[in-house]
């Protein structure tokens, strides 16, 4: 069974039917048994590191239950995992047991070490008799080695079907990197796209705990995603629909009461949902600013840019002047994760540092012809502080930028002076289009130009739903964009619209 035919497999459950069972099975007596499976929600694994990575389930019987417990009872619950170095498990290296706790809406977060680095494995659960689909994972090289890596965001529920994930699955990559708006709060219709709606929320706004969970369980059971999951190990980190629109620090976009125990449920979800280690909750709050490195070759740091940001400038939105967002006071990464992000640059010695990161940091202006717009809930909105940080990025070696949020594929030139046209290029930004987000893309060719007329520091613009595909080695990032041409029902193909080649500096000075 070769890679493509294990993954074809354990998206039918045919790989798990056909393995041999557990070597310690977790069992209940019949008065305590599941009613149904509990593994409606797929598996997945995260933040791969030299000696292993975070294996991720949660049990629900009845996903859609409205209680967000989904359908499981008001006890904890034992969850036997299994790892091994074949699809087949036929050569087990690993295995143990974890509780699923009921007050963890029955999340298993288990953290696994001392593995062979550079190589891959496959995982599974069992619980109450019943057996998960297979996952296939990997840990980090401890040497120079290749990586093939997706970049995806912004897959709102209602706007279509998941097929850009299959695709995504399909093209095989080592690892992930999801870069925030997982799933998104609105209420049903709450935020429509030009199509209309597809497919139909939970029940209301996300508010509450149970809401939050409720509704990563309705994302969660969609089939595609659960195919990316169980394809190679996520890096993810949020965005604002994860908890508000646009909401910033302890500042909610809508103002509405008491958003500091909601901001606190909604971390509880989204960890309790997510494969994260959980060192990452901490309280109220929720750290996903960390760096991965694979091997000597690249180093990933994953940002945070809602938690400890100012509120944006004038009252928000895309707006023209606003000479509050030029104010060097104004943060956006917050000073504790400005120290830790500077620190981490300069003391790292990987050939590639990649930031993986949310929002827009091109300046981007909305205004054809004279005068400017730009979008203050982005980089544009702290300005100053944007500037700061290409200063740093510009002593390190091999600095790319990966961004989500824009719904729109963007392929632009990084500089401390965008109004400058023979300004030196820091870095490149490559910005992903969203997998869901807007609805069925399209590629209008005359806005497309207009755009990139008034940002000709902005090469490439494609409207349509995708991801990027990555290629990574010690000569040069090879990066295809890639789009489907509808999302309003099933079935569209993946093609690559645009392909860059990045060269290492060192390469390049060769």
């Amino acid at each position: 069974m070769n890679r493509r035919s294990f993954l074809t497999a354990a998206a039918a459950g045919l790989v798990t039917q056909a393995a041999g069972p557990l070597t310690s099975p977790a069992r209940a007596s019949a008065s305590r048994a599941l009613k149904g499976d509990p593994f409606t929600l797929g598996v997945a694994s995260g933040d791969p590191s030299t000696g292993g990575f975070v294996l991720w389930t949660r049990l629900a019987t009845d996903p859609l239950g409205g209680d967000g417990r989904g359908g499981m009872p008001a006890r904890d619950v034992d969850v036997d995992w299994q790892i091994a170095t074949d699809e087949r498990f036929r050569s087990v290296v690993r295995t143990g047991t974890a509780t699923a706790r009921a007050g963890a809406a029955h999340s298993v977060h288990v953290e696994v070490d001392g593995l062979e680095a550079g190589r891959e494995y496959f995982y599974r659960f069992r619980s109450q008799g019943r057996l998960s689909p297979a996952g296939r994972t990997r840990t980090t090289p401890a040497v120079e080695r290749p990586l093939r890596f997706a970049v995806a965001a912004c897959a709102h529920y209602e706007h279509g079907y998941y097929t850009a994930y299959r695709r995504l699955a399909e093209d095989e990559p080592e690892l992930v990197v999801f870069l925030g708006d997982y799933m998104y709060e609105y209420g049903p219709s709450g935020y429509t796209a030009l199509a209309g709606r597809v497919r139909t929320h939970t029940p209301g706004k996300c508010r509450t705990l149970a809401d939050y969970r409720l509704r990563h369980a309705q994302y969660k059971s969609d089939p595609d995603l659960q195919h990316a999951h169980a394809t190679a190990p996520w890096l993810v980190a949020f965005d604002d629909h994860e908890i508000e629109n646009n909401w910033a620090g302890l500042v909610s976009s809508t103002g509405a009461p008491g958003f500091a125990r909601r901001r606190a449920d909604a971390f509880r979800a989204y960890y309790e949902n997510m494969p994260l280690r959980r060192a990452s909750l901490q309280g109220a709050v929720l750290r996903v600013n960390r760096r991965v490195s694979w091997g000597p070759l690249a180093r990933f740091h994953l940002l945070d840019t809602r938690q400890f940001r100012d509120d944006q400038a004038c009252l928000d939105g895309v707006r023209a002047g606003c000479d509050d967002r030029l104010s060097a006071k104004r943060t956006l990464l917050g000073s504790g994760q400005w120290s830790w992000l500077e620190s981490g640059l300069r003391g790292s010695d990987a050939r590639w540092n990649l930031l993986g990161q949310q929002i827009m940091m091109t300046q981007r202006d909305y205004k054809v012809g004279p005068g400017r717009e730009v979008n203050l809930d982005s980089w544009d909105g702290y300005a100053p502080e944007r500037t700061r940080l290409l200063g740093s990025l510009a002593a390190t070696s091999n600095p790319v930028v990966l961004t989500g949020d824009a719904h729109m594929h963007h392929l632009a030139d990084l500089k401390t002076d965008f109004d400058d046209p023979d300004a030196p290029v820091i870095a490149k930004e490559l910005i992903a289009s969203s997998i869901a987000s807007d609805g069925d893309g399209y590629r209008d060719r005359t806005w497309i130009a207009e755009a990139v007329a008034e940002n000709p520091h902005i090469s490439f613009i494609d409207q349509r739903r995708g991801y990027l595909m990555a290629r990574l080695d010690r000569d040069e990032l090879s990066v295809d964009y890639r789009t489907l041409d509808y999302i309003s029902r099933r079935g569209a193909r993946a093609k690559t619209a645009h392909r860059v080649t990045i060269p290492s500096s060192a390469q390049a000075r060769a």
